[in-house]
């Protein structure tokens, strides 16, 4: 089946999800890392808590880099096209996620190996600011009347897919390596792997035509000149709304990843292979939840399907302690599936809805930087603060975060439109 861009159907939403899932596994292998492999390695004079959260600090630098990736991308993107900023964008990530597996350690170059680390994180931040808004477009503007959720939903399953990929890579290395193995070379695989997969990647994006959207635009002479300054100047108020919107996605997901490894590895007592093997199990959830949202969402809108998943999240934080602290492996599983079930739901129909906000000559610019900007508070500090709470307060108090972050989207929620019968 042909679409009016001239790419096939197949082709467009396979480019859409095989990129975002290549960033993602970048992006995760990082954050595994920072957890399990940094802390000793580029951190080794620290306390082994310090030393945590120093790395942790690393990981939240790429998410102050991403709303620059989204103005510099996006201004490619609204100005030259999709396809080429697309191609761009993923070369970015997938060079900074190499080069870290080339890395020398704190104990070959001393403090130059933790900035270094630092400078390939901003690189990495900088590349996926640029790529989530472009996918997310490539299948929106490609999608046919009453499908726009349904096509946006193909970015959104990269991210299950990548986490997939990358702690199975991890437990692959724990099952062949030893650990003085993994923490000599075995860590440095994944990251020298992804150039594999931004090889696939590049390819496939290289054989894409523009979206009839963006030509459209074009022909029209419907370009602007500063994307990002029309955005602030113009679109304000939306952009505020948008990046509420998508606070709860961001805190969810890293409060049921990154901290909830950590936390279930450095004080529940669990092993690395233990969590990431339950963690693995749970993704399928946060994959399988996504296609059913965007169908819902499809059929009765976007607003008033996240108002009823942020409900029901905001629910989710008030059991969050009580389920992770209960000491009982099938109940912290039952944990991570909720959890990520909820995640899926939220994530799978978002990328459409901020999409959607947007004019054309601005949308590449103004969703990006919705995202990312909802990333920084959201995501950037979510591992460190909640780490910081569980060990002052107690686990209760990540629930009321995550309870508290549901409430801002419902918030904006309250202040958006419904764009189910909006074109493009």
């Amino acid at each position: 089946m042909n679409n009016p861009s001239g790419n096939s159907t197949a082709r467009i939403l396979f480019a859409s999800l095989i990129g975002t899932a290549i960033e993602f596994f970048d992006f995760y292998i990082y954050a595994t890392a920072a957890v399990l492999v940094f802390p000793q390695l580029f951190f080794p004079k620290s306390d082994p808590t310090s030393a945590i959260l120093q790395s942790l600090a690393t990981f939240a630098i790429a998410f102050f880099a991403r709303p620059i990736g989204s103005a510099l991308f996006g201004h490619f993107g609204d100005r030259v096209g999709r396809k080429a900023t697309l191609v761009a964008a993923l070369f970015t990530m997938g060079l900074s996620t190499v080069i870290i597996g080339f890395l020398p350690t704190y104990a070959q170059i001393g403090v130059w190996a933790p900035l270094l680390l630092a400078l390939c994180r901003f690189g990495q931040g900088l590349g996926l600011g640029g790529e989530w808004g472009g996918a997310v477009l490539l299948a929106t503007e490609n999608a046919p009347p009453g499908k726009r959720a349904w096509y946006g939903m193909f970015p959104q399953l990269g991210a299950p897919i990548g986490f997939i990929l990358s702690s199975g890579v991890f437990l692959l290395l724990s099952g062949f390596l030893t650990n003085e193995q993994f923490f000599s070379f075995g860590w440095r695989v994944p990251f020298l792997a992804s150039a594999l997969l931004v090889g696939l990647g590049l390819y496939v994006r290289l054989k894409l035509e523009e979206t009839p959207v963006f030509r459209k635009a074009i022909e029209r002479n419907e370009r602007t000149a500063v994307p990002v300054l029309e955005v602030f100047r113009n679109h304000g108020k939306t952009l505020i709304v948008g990046t509420m919107l998508a606070i709860t996605v961001f805190v969810t997901f890293y409060l049921m990843t990154v901290f909830a490894l950590t936390w279930g590895t450095k004080s529940l007592g669990y092993s690395r292979d233990q969590f990431l093997w339950m963690q693995m199990f749970s993704m399928l959830f946060f994959a399988l939840t996504i296609p059913i949202a965007s169908v819902w969402a499809d059929k009765h809108g976007r607003r008033v399907t996240q108002m009823w998943i942020n409900a029901a999240i905001f629910l989710f934080g008030l059991i969050y302690a009580p389920l992770f602290g209960s000491g009982s492996t099938a109940l912290v599983v039952l944990f991570l599936a909720m959890g990520l079930s909820l995640m899926g739901l939220c994530y799978g129909p978002l990328g459409t809805l901020l999409s959607e906000l947007f004019p054309t000559k601005v949308r590449y610019t103004g969703a990006s930087l919705t995202f990312n900007l909802a990333g920084i508070f959201g995501a950037s500090l979510a591992p460190y603060a909640a780490t910081w709470l569980a060990t002052h307060y107690g686990l209760q108090f990540v629930g009321y975060y995550l309870s508290a972050a549901a409430v801002i989207t419902l918030i904006a929620l309250g202040l958006t439109r419904e764009t189910l019968h909006e074109s493009l």
